[in-house]
């Protein structure tokens, strides 16, 4: 496992500084697909026009905004080339509160359920209510769309394939609820790449890991990052998660830095410190031009 060492601060400006200034976009899913609630948190967009380089899309955790996402971590995406889609979705309830042991007991597969509705929308019997297009790939196809009538000049037809994202042009990384739907989304489809910032730690009816982890992933074990923060609460189970997926012990990184936002569960996304592991692994996941 990787542990990184501490520099200096980036941030949108410095990003503006270094290439033009970003276009964004402030879209709501309502705008994008009308069987989809108004009033929820827009999706929020950013590229460099001058580039049509590989698409990372964000999934925040649990009660995120995605206009209110990291934007230190946002700038290093966007000064590596990459477009940005944070996408809104069902971030709330979380999983552990959804999968309690009272229900793991009679639903073993709980959280591998959650994960599949949550995704897809396809899943019978699931743990929660999320439609179809409720679901994170639909609602990603559905922007996408939206985004390729609205901004012809931005070329976003070449991130679709027929129905569904064109996964081998798209990086996914989420932390935390965000992280684990990455995972999973990751598992079975063959994306570009994915980077877990402390992506959740799902149980099954024995208080183990949930089985969903032992899955075989369809992502090259190569293409995927992962971190955890030494000190957050659930280090352990996260260390011992990522080494069930199979990803490589030198591509998990151990954060160690002082803790400068709220939580250290955070921390991996909002110390601009870690800028410099942010910028290697967005390198090691980024996928050749076509």
């Amino acid at each position: 496992m990787r542990r990184p060492g501490a520099v200096a601060l980036l941030g949108l400006a410095a990003f503006a500084a270094a290439a033009q200034q970003p276009v964004t976009w402030s879209i709501a899913p309502h705008a994008t697909d009308a069987r989809l609630a108004a009033g929820e948190p827009a999706h929020w967009v950013a590229y460099d026009p001058a580039t049509a380089g590989p698409l990372l899309v964000w999934l925040p955790g649990t009660g995120g905004q995605p206009e209110r996402g990291p934007k230190a971590l946002f700038a290093e995406v966007l000064g590596e080339g990459y477009r940005l889609v944070a996408l809104s979705y069902h971030d709330t309830p979380a999983v552990a509160q959804v999968c309690t042991p009272a229900r793991l007991r009679m639903q073993p597969a709980c959280a591998a359920q959650f994960r599949q509705q949550r995704a897809w929308g396809d899943q019978s019997g699931a743990p929660v209510d999320d439609r179809p297009e409720d679901a994170i790939v639909p609602r990603l196809s559905q922007l996408l769309r939206h985004l390729a009538g609205q901004d012809p000049a931005g070329h976003w037809q070449g991130y679709l394939d027929g129905n569904e994202p064109r996964w081998s042009r798209i990086v996914l990384m989420g932390q935390s609820q965000g992280g684990g739907m990455a995972a999973f989304i990751a598992q079975t489809r063959a994306v570009a790449g994915v980077v877990v910032f402390s992506g959740g730690w799902d149980h099954g009816a024995n208080g183990d890991i949930a089985a969903w982890y032992r899955r075989r992933s369809v992502t090259p074990l190569e293409r995927w990052q992962a971190t955890y923060n030494a000190q957050e609460p659930q280090a352990g189970t996260l260390e011992r998660i990522y080494r069930t997926l199979g990803i490589p012990a030198a591509q998990v990184h151990v954060l160690d830095l002082p803790v400068v936002t709220r939580l250290p569960h955070t921390d991996g996304v909002g110390n601009a410190a870690y800028a410099p592991l942010w910028r290697e692994m967005l390198n090691a996941v980024k996928p050749q031009q076509p």
